[in-house]
């Protein structure tokens, strides 16, 4: 394995990364890639240390990081080695959630192409969840996030398709309820509404989710048309129906 035992130059570095002579100028400015030598006439020397940061600041880039972060990141105790394989482990991550987007893209178009019924469960997989993260964190707080995305992302391409056919079996349900007209405090709803509240839970801090967090969660399906998408079924909406259901349930655990 060779190892750099000579400085590079701007215009070699530019050659060997694609980073413009323009970036790696704003990467010194801003304090993030200082080169190892100037030399006479401003020219500018990267050495294998520099080369090591460079790495490591694309691989954060592509991993979403803000410039501003980063040096809390790159500065940190770690050593380069740990922290370049930590750097793998994410990006290995991020390949197959991409592979994942592929997959459902794909699946989709082929679907549509054939007149299939769309397999909703399948649709999302892969996709970035991560817009949810100001809503969880304002009602929630950021530890309820933390977690919820912790083990979102520590799930497996079949864990994520369980989960996902789990919810769509669970709106079904609420249709099919919400179809026979079935008040929202009964019985065979409040089951549909426990039902539910055990596969929120599942990703919910390691705890049931709490009677108050139930209402929250019933409120924002009803008022953020990225959740209420999720209870219409041929043109029908009832994500009232389903906010009625799990209130309906907080209530009745509240006076038992």
């Amino acid at each position: 394995m060779s190892k750099i035992t000579t400085q590079l130059s701007t215009t070699e570095v530019v050659r060997l990364t694609g980073v413009t002579s323009r970036t790696l100028r704003h990467y010194d400015r801003i304090g993030l890639l200082a080169p190892a030598t100037i030399a006479d006439g401003g020219l500018r020397y990267y050495g294998e240390a520099q080369l090591v940061r460079l790495q490591r600041i694309l691989v954060l880039k592509e991993l979403g990081v803000a410039l501003a972060d980063m040096p809390a990141l790159l500065d940190g105790k770690r050593d380069a080695a740990q922290a370049l394989r930590e750097h793998g482990d994410q990006l290995e991550r991020e390949r197959d959630r991409l592979s994942r987007m592929i997959a459902a893209v794909r699946a989709t178009a082929a679907q549509l192409d054939q007149g299939e019924e769309l397999m909703t469960n399948k649709m999302f997989d892969g996709f970035d969840h991560s817009e949810y993260e100001a809503e969880v964190t304002e009602r929630w707080g950021a530890e309820a996030w933390r977690h919820s995305n912790e083990w979102w992302q520590h799930q497996d391409a079949t864990d994520r398709e369980a989960f996902g056919a789990e919810h769509t079996a669970i709106a079904d349900a609420y249709a099919d309820a919400h179809e026979r007209r079935l008040a929202a405090d009964s019985a065979e709803v409040l089951d549909i509404a426990r039902r539910h509240r055990a596969w929120i839970s599942v990703g919910w801090q390691g705890r049931e989710v709490p009677a108050e967090a139930l209402r929250g969660l019933g409120e924002m399906y009803v008022a953020d048309p990225r959740f209420a998408k999720n209870y219409e079924r041929n043109g029908v909406p009832f994500a009232p129906y389903v906010r009625d259901a799990l209130a309906a349930l907080a209530d009745a655990e509240a006076s038992a």
